[in-house]
């Protein structure tokens, strides 16, 4: 059964069998709730509640989605689709709504909103598809608690995997001539940002989207962003760190001291040779060490001029460049 239109005009007519099936077949609140909302609801809960068919486990599975998909219109979000470590991401039409999951951490949302304001003020028209296109900001106000929370709308990525799908899929290790362009195109997403005066400050596996067939890359989730001011200078006191990769981060920013843009850099870096793996040659390793350096003011800040070095590191293992197709298992 498709997806039936919103219940504009509920009548005694509809029996608990087509109210089940409506249930069943709604993709969100949308699809049920119409300009009487609450009337819409009120009968199909009638017609599918318990004491109408008892026994009935398919009634009592819609009866329990109905509850859901109420209370998911009552509150706005629409349909969930992840959970995150600061928000949860919810289906809208217009986009994916990202609302803080605890009233504490709308500060770092707030620093979301303000990051994607500014890369798309800040940065060229041609780097502009490295980075999420922010739809709008909005605050939330809970129902029950009453506490406000802020959100922000982001435009949908059709195709889009994170380097943890693309992790996952290669448990063995990803063939580094793959892992070439998603480093290539990260380098120049960071570069883009900090020629703009921002540092990412969570540059991990969900944080980097690439799509497979077009070998595009967006580097999402600004929340622990900052400013940076230039070159080495360190700018940014990381907020809040991501708890299962802390072993990740540079010792300094555990200490809580300051972080520039080689933070983003060392992340990244992090990101390329886990995926990578055991297939990484000798070569591109040290390339990867002289990222990952103790001490901060020995490693590299620009990532500009760290793409020419890869790409010279690149020509000298695999030839001149050429495009080379790569898709995810199915």
């Amino acid at each position: 059964m498709s997806a039936p239109g919103p219940v504009t005009s509920v009548t005694g007519v509809m029996t608990s069998a087509e109210a089940i099936a409506w249930v069943e077949a709604a993709r969100g609140p949308e699809d049920l709730f119409g300009a009487d909302a609450a009337r819409a609801y009120r009968r199909l809960a009638q017609l599918t509640h318990p004491d109408t068919c008892p026994g009935d486990g398919r009634a009592a599975r819609a009866f329990a989605r109905l509850a859901a998909l109420w209370r998911q219109h009552q509150d706005g979000h629409g349909m969930l689709v992840a959970r995150g470590d600061v928000a949860n991401l919810y289906q809208v039409r217009d986009g994916l709504l990202k609302l803080a999951s605890d009233p504490a951490d709308n500060d770092l949302m707030r620093a979301e909103t303000i990051a994607l304001a500014a890369l798309r003020t800040r940065v060229e028209p041609r780097f502009q598809a490295y980075f999420p296109e922010l739809v709008r900001a909005q605050r939330r106000r809970d129902p029950g608690s009453g506490a406000e929370r802020r959100a922000n709308v982001i435009a949908r990525l059709a195709g889009f995997r994170s380097l943890a799908e693309v992790r996952e899929a290669f448990p063995g290790g990803l063939d580094p001539r793959d892992a070439a362009w998603m480093w290539r195109r990260l380098l120049v997403a960071m570069g883009a940002a900090h020629r703009a005066r921002l540092i990412h400050g969570a540059v991990l596996p969900e944080h980097v989207m690439i799509h497979p067939g077009e070998h595009g890359l967006v580097l999402v989730d600004w929340c622990y962003s900052g400013s940076c001011l230039s070159g080495r200078a360190p700018a940014l006191r990381v907020r809040t760190v991501v708890k299962r990769y802390l072993d990740w981060y540079p010792p300094e920013v555990l200490a809580g001291e300051p972080a520039g843009p080689d933070l983003d850099i060392w992340l990244a870096t992090r990101c390329m040779t886990e995926l990578v793996g055991p297939r990484m040659p000798a070569r591109m390793a040290a390339f990867a060490r002289g990222c990952l350096l103790a001490s901060p003011g020995r490693r590299p800040t620009d990532a500009w001029a760290l793409l020419a070095e890869l790409d010279e590191l690149l020509g000298r293992l695999y030839g001149p460049r050429t495009f080379r197709p790569f898709a995810m298992p199915a």
